[in-house]
């Protein structure tokens, strides 16, 4: 078992073998969950962008190309002035 001290200002040093685990760097966010059952348990919030790739895929759909996407974002944006 791994373990921490908290300091006098509430901060824990989040040991290096349970970084790795949650695939923490510095920067990242997590939150803390209490469970029905009492326990605290610890979510990383950062999911790496390259963990998204292919989520929105759907057979037989076309890929959009950049200037197609770059037009979207421009039409869209038109909206909010």
């Amino acid at each position: 078992m791994t373990s921490a001290t908290v300091t006098s200002k509430g901060q824990v040093t989040i040991p290096k073998e349970i970084r790795d685990y949650l695939k923490l760097d510095a920067g990242s966010r997590i939150d803390f969950v209490i469970d029905a059952d009492g326990q605290v348990k610890v979510i990383p919030l950062n999911v790496p962008a390259k963990a998204l790739s292919g989520i929105l895929h759907r057979q037989g759909m076309k890929a959009a190309a950049i200037e197609e996407m770059e037009q979207a974002i421009a039409e869209g944006a038109s909206g909010w002035t």
